[in-house]
């Protein structure tokens, strides 16, 4: 007889039931008093291109819906991310950057996967700066785990970052009649470091959904490395590909939390598929004990987080 996790897990109902209360938390959250169209509907484009990810890599070697919901859990916990647009726009890049990304596994030919991979850290690199920090750990990737590195790839990939900046250039010459004083702000986000950390301007909101994710996904982590040897290896190597993302935003947001709310959301992203493996592929009493237990902190954080959001709307 299943348990309760496993037939949550394992449901074809779990999703569409997922995304009912995803819509649900933002309208209680201010959805259309505050006018976050746009964010809402990236919000809703990122599940897609999540289940799409999980589908076309088959991240969980079972039929399960875990990954865009436990995206949706992520997302919805972390409320004081909805009102961001520039946010949204790259959390969403982000996502169908690791899509194409991921098309690129050892094929060294695959120029035009690359050049769209870098295209979109391009695009979202243009919402958040922030987002060109990844670009190391892409190359890093595409060398180590998702074997594509030749120099076909690599010239796709200057040329797919380039890409977006090339037109904003060619806008500025026109319209701004060359000044370049707004690339020169863009970039100075790049270099802007505090030191000491200031950690007293993140508040709990911030601090309890950055714990929640990353107990979560070091739990999945360690669930995988100790039983990756049942998934095929390029599963295992997309879930290192995955893991060293989220080591490094992690990371990042601990060392400079003034970046934290990009860092959550790059947490989100790659943190989902790590703890999908691990809530479907597990059956143990203690697990499925656990599992209610992370559905009821994932509600009191959301319903936390909103509140908290209600003050600052």
């Amino acid at each position: 007889m299943k348990r309760f996790q496993n037939k949550v897990a394992e449901s074809r109902k779990t999703l569409p039931a997922a995304v009912a209360i995803g819509i649900g938390i933002w309208l209680l959250a201010g959805l259309v008093h505050q006018q976050w169209w746009i964010q809402f509907a990236c919000f809703l484009l990122s599940i897609a291109v999540m289940t799409e990810l999980d589908n076309s890599n088959a991240l969980i070697r079972i039929f399960s819906r875990m990954t865009p919901v436990s995206f949706m859990a992520f997302s919805c916990s972390a409320a004081f991310l909805f009102p961001s647009v520039t946010g949204a726009i790259m959390q969403l890049c982000i996502i169908t950057s690791l899509y194409t990304l991921f098309n690129c596994y050892q094929d060294q030919q695959a120029t035009g996967w690359t050049f769209y991979t870098f295209l979109l850290l391009g695009l979202g690199s243009l919402a958040e700066p922030q987002a060109l920090w990844l670009t190391p750990l892409y190359w890093l990737m595409m060398l180590t785990t998702i074997y594509c590195t030749s120099w076909r790839t690599l010239t796709a990939s200057l040329l797919g970052l380039l890409c977006p900046y090339w037109f904003v250039g060619a806008w500025i010459l026109f319209a701004c009649h060359g000044d370049f004083t707004l690339i020169e702000e863009h970039f100075s986000q790049l270099v802007s470091i505090t030191l000491p950390a200031d950690y007293q301007s993140i508040g709990l909101p911030r601090i309890l959904s950055a714990a929640f994710i990353t107990i979560l996904t070091l739990v999945g982590s360690i669930h995988f490395v100790r039983y990756s040897f049942r998934d095929k290896i390029r599963t295992r190597q997309l879930y290192n590909s995955l893991m060293l993302l989220y080591g490094f935003a992690a990371l990042l947001a601990v060392l400079q939390p003034q970046y934290i709310d990009v860092m959550i959301r790059i947490m989100i992203v790659t943190g989902s598929p790590i703890v999908a493996h691990f809530l479907a592929l597990t059956s143990t009493r203690f697990t499925n004990i656990a599992f209610s237990v992370v559905i009821g902190a994932a509600v009191l954080l959301t319903v936390f987080n909103v509140w908290m959001l209600s003050f600052h709307c």
